[in-house]
């Protein structure tokens, strides 16, 4: 899971965000496959190497959590589904229910977005503002747009298709490693979160060009009718 703003995105990246998807690799991805099919072909049970394999993405949490020294509320979702998969694995040996441990994250984020709607500010709308900084300028400038009709309801229209597009994803996950083999579904749902992540950010920054497109369209109405009334206001 990824959090972002509303703000237009660029198209690539830079030497700095491709360093810092290193960890991402190494912790969530390519590590804990190697861990899994070095395990498996060295004989190893099912389940044993599916819950060794989970100790790199906890490592790379525990990591998160010491460099900024406090809790991530999304890295904290996702150590309690290792931790919860881990102990469905040992108490059942089933494969399977280790393997859903990536789904309790994901559902609790997909209804902590659309229950976030039901109050005065979406959950989106909190992230952004807490990536920013409350007392930074680009957090008092999105401050600022939040009292604004159409900020309002372009972050609760994300927060809404953010929402729904995990609860789905969860889904998927439950219905993947449910019909295809446990090797074949963990590498599935390692690599799923971050081909949905990508199309959310590309969706969003879309959408966000349209927002701020509309919202510059509208200014410019306003301004040419505010300066075709003032000759007649002046007459008056």
């Amino acid at each position: 899971m990824a959090t972002t703003g509303i703000q237009e995105q660029g198209s690539g990246l830079d030497r700095s965000q491709l360093r810092a998807l290193v960890p991402t690799a190494v912790f969530d991805i390519a590590g804990p496959l190697a861990v899994y099919w070095l395990l498996r072909a060295a004989g190893t049970a099912e389940v044993t190497a599916l819950i060794v394999s989970g100790i790199l993405p906890a490592v790379g949490v525990a990591i998160g959590i010491i460099r900024h020294r406090g809790v991530d509320a999304i890295g904290s979702l996702v150590l309690f589904g290792i931790i919860v998969g881990t102990l469905a694995g040992l108490l059942t040996h089933s494969a399977r229910l280790v393997l859903m441990e990536g789904s309790i994250p994901t559902a609790v984020f997909a209804v902590a977005c659309l229950g976030s709607l039901l109050t005065a500010r979406p959950l989106m709308y909190r992230i952004a503002l807490q990536t920013r900084g409350t007392t930074t300028a680009a957090g008092r400038d999105l401050r600022a747009r939040w009292a604004g009709p159409a900020a309002q309801h372009a972050f609760r229209t994300i927060t809404l298709v953010w929402g729904v597009t995990f609860l789905a994803e969860a889904a998927a996950r439950v219905l993947i490693v449910e019909t295809i083999s446990a090797g074949t579904a963990l590498m599935v749902i390692k690599l799923m979160p971050y081909i949905v992540i990508a199309g959310l950010l590309r969706w969003m920054a879309g959408y966000t060009r349209r927002v701020r497109r509309q919202a510059e369209q509208q200014t410019i109405v306003r301004e040419a009718a505010a300066a075709g009334a003032a000759p007649v206001l002046a007459q008056q």
